[in-house]
């Protein structure tokens, strides 16, 4: 049984790396068990490590889910001087998306449900919330 999931990402100056990923998350890390170490607990059982390394080349994207998708892309050129990047949508997908990458080269998408009523049945369910 599967209960828990790991994602680590490394980057080759920890200090600006854990600086970038705080701006991404809006929020310090979780736990930071050593020097050149921090994670993120994203949703409950699903943690994203940064660590200090040299990144993986070709790794990725690591997707992550958000709420919507054009206010975090205008976060993301501001906050983290991300080139403007493109959202893309197909019919037969549910959901937009865009890529960007961090300083380090490691690949991170977003996206976000078309259908507002989709995407709070997803948030109920991790959050173990019942459909009423």
């Amino acid at each position: 049984m599967i209960y828990e999931m790991t994602v680590q990402i490394r980057v080759s100056d920890f200090e600006k790396g854990r600086s970038w990923y705080q701006t991404l998350l809006k929020r310090e890390p979780d736990f930071v068990p050593h020097e050149g170490f921090a994670e993120w607990e994203l949703i409950p059982g699903c943690w994203l490590q940064v660590a200090e390394g040299e990144p993986a080349a070709k790794s990725g994207p690591l997707r992550l889910g958000v709420t919507n998708l054009d206010r975090e892309r205008e976060r993301m050129i501001k906050e983290l001087g991300v080139e403007p990047f493109e959202i893309y949508e197909r019919e037969e997908v549910p959901v937009r998306w865009g890529t960007i990458a961090d300083p380090w080269g490691n690949q991170i998408g977003l996206f976000q449900y078309k259908d507002p009523h989709e995407m709070g049945e997803r948030i109920n369910a991790i959050l173990g919330i019942e459909a009423q």
